[in-house]
């Protein structure tokens, strides 16, 4: 588990680092904070752009509060009659042509979002299982 005495850069880190270690197969991984748009950690078995990092962040940061996607939770939220600040929106699966992109937001806090890239072959129960697993360990 993360610890609470460590700061927010440290926990980002070992998070990345953990789900690079325990989640099969994962090719790659980073921390967003949605608040800033800013990619807080990453790592990755390849080199990659600065900008395709920047791109990233800016991309998940659509993902999960594009104007389109807050549109459609507010609807929800108005047809349910629910009052809170709540996300529908969790987790985001996307396949490319040749990976699989798993994107989870953090449960304690909502504007911290995980990335998880592996191959498109893995076991996608296990890449839930292993990225549910390190992101709840996250105590912010």
């Amino acid at each position: 588990m993360l610890g609470k005495g460590q700061n927010l850069s440290d926990q980002m880190s070992l998070m990345v680092k953990r789900m690079r270690q325990e989640v099969p197969d994962c090719l790659a991984a980073g921390v967003v904070d949605l608040a800033t748009g800013m990619l807080l950690a990453v790592e990755t078995t390849d080199a990659h752009p600065p900008e395709v990092l920047d791109l990233l962040a800016g991309a998940t940061l659509d993902l999960f509060q594009g104007r389109t996607v807050v549109m459609i939770e507010d609807i929800f939220k108005e047809r349910r009659g629910v009052a809170s600040g709540e996300h529908y929106f969790q987790e985001i699966l996307v396949n490319s042509a040749n990976l699989t992109h798993l994107f989870i937001r953090n449960n304690q806090n909502t504007d911290v979002v995980a990335v998880v890239v592996c191959p498109k072959s893995v076991n996608i129960g296990m890449l839930f299982a292993g990225a549910r697993r390190v992101v709840k360990g996250l105590e912010l």
